[in-house]
């Protein structure tokens, strides 16, 4: 997962074996800051970007959990949020009963 801002790249890794080589690259670009212990989760559906306001639903559903990182329009069917993984179940559980009524 990539996000880019006028002043930050931020990016996850599935596997941090080789984190220290990584930053050690990275460091030549500018400051680093790794935050370990997150989860991905995605929103998965037909055509989701062509939704209306489903990113709205998606942050309405999150209430109080603290989203880290979005990435929305690499596909049109995927949302991927980053969170604190203690805080994945719960998100997890909003996220059913806000979007999905479960």
């Amino acid at each position: 997962m990539i996000t880019t801002s006028e002043v930050a790249v931020s990016v996850t890794i599935d596997d941090n074996r080789f984190l220290n080589e990584i930053v050690a690259e990275l460091e030549q670009f500018g400051m680093i800051e790794v935050s370990g212990n997150q989860s991905i989760i995605c929103i998965v559906g037909n055509r989701l970007s062509e939704k209306k306001s489903v990113l709205k639903e998606v942050f309405d559903s999150l209430g109080e959990v603290p989203v880290q990182m979005v990435s929305y329009g690499g596909s049109h069917n995927n949302i991927s949020i980053l969170v604190e993984t203690p805080q994945k179940d719960k998100a997890l559980n909003l996220l059913n009963e806000g979007l999905f009524h479960l």
